[in-house]
């Protein structure tokens, strides 16, 4: 958490980031998926700690936009990547809902329509970037195309090597225009994986969420943690951080993802900004009303 509160009874015992920031070499199979690293205490602890700092991260949320207002360029996007049933729209959900609606943007970027696909694949990430005093959040990204056409074997590593420069450039980019990115991999189980289809598929009010080609994509989860640790390792930066979060136990993963938020936000040491009028003046002419 950083700059966060780690006294006793919070729950978080030291800061998360350099304990679940993408390493060179970072081997998936060698994180556990139910672990919750940094954290003492249970489910019931990690959901009260979460929704008792909700105020905290929308009072932040409405300082990043009330300098918007003044001219600043500060906004964050939140990037979520992670395979089917990982959780990410419930981080959106748990974490971003109650925030103001005018401060957040979200999207989630499914397959790429005929006239998308025609375009350069970065083309349609920048419609959505969040503008400034805003925080935005990708449920499932440019990183799609990186992850995907790999596992299909569609990009040969010249290509791909390519595609990775530029999504290298384009965060620097975003980074140097006052983007404090948050790279989030939500890093999910293959047993656990099972029982999250099972309950979706026995469940009538999530049986439409359910889509046949999540079997394909689970028959080559091996090829898909090969193409995730390749491309976290090939693009995660000081200014474009990769965190690679077990999600086993969804609770765990949404404290974390607020934490990161919270502690990005604080990071930019933002104050309230100064009214542009006479504060005096204004309470005086208001009284003689």
């Amino acid at each position: 958490m950083g700059a966060a509160d780690h006294s006793p009874g919070t729950g978080f015992e030291q800061d998360v980031r350099p304990l679940l920031r993408a390493r060179p070499g970072l081997s998936l199979d060698a994180v556990d998926t139910a672990s919750t690293p940094g954290f003492a205490g249970n489910k019931k602890l990690g959901t009260e700690l979460r929704a008792a700092r909700d105020a905290e991260l929308s009072e932040l949320q409405r300082q990043i936009y009330a300098n918007a207002t003044v001219g600043a360029r500060h906004r964050v996007l939140l990037v979520l990547q992670g395979m089917d049933t990982s959780g990410k729209g419930g981080v959106i959900q748990h974490v971003l809902g109650g925030l103001s609606p005018h401060g957040v943007h979200t999207h989630g970027f499914g397959r790429p329509t005929e006239e998308e696909a025609a375009q350069h694949f970065l083309q349609r990430v920048r419609r959505q970037l969040p503008r400034p005093g805003v925080i935005g959040a990708f449920d499932r990204s440019h990183y799609e195309d990186v992850l995907v056409p790999v596992v299909h074997d569609v990009l040969d590593d010249r290509q791909l090597e390519r595609r990775y420069t530029e999504i290298r450039h384009f965060e620097q980019e975003l980074a140097d225009d006052g983007v404090v990115l948050v790279k989030v991999f939500l890093h999910l189980g293959l047993a656990e994986q099972r029982e999250n289809l099972l309950a979706r598929i026995g469940d009538r009010t999530k049986q439409w969420k359910f889509d046949p080609s999540d079997l394909e994509a689970r028959s080559r989860w091996d090829t898909y943690m090969a193409a995730y640790e390749r491309a976290i390792d090939a693009t995660d930066a000081d200014h474009a951080p990769w965190y690679v979060v077990p999600t086993d136990r969804k609770w765990y993963a949404r404290a974390v993802v607020q934490d990161l938020l919270i502690s990005a936000l604080r990071g930019l040491r933002l104050d309230w900004p100064d009214p542009g009028y006479d504060v005096e003046d204004a309470r005086r002419r208001l009284a003689e009303l």
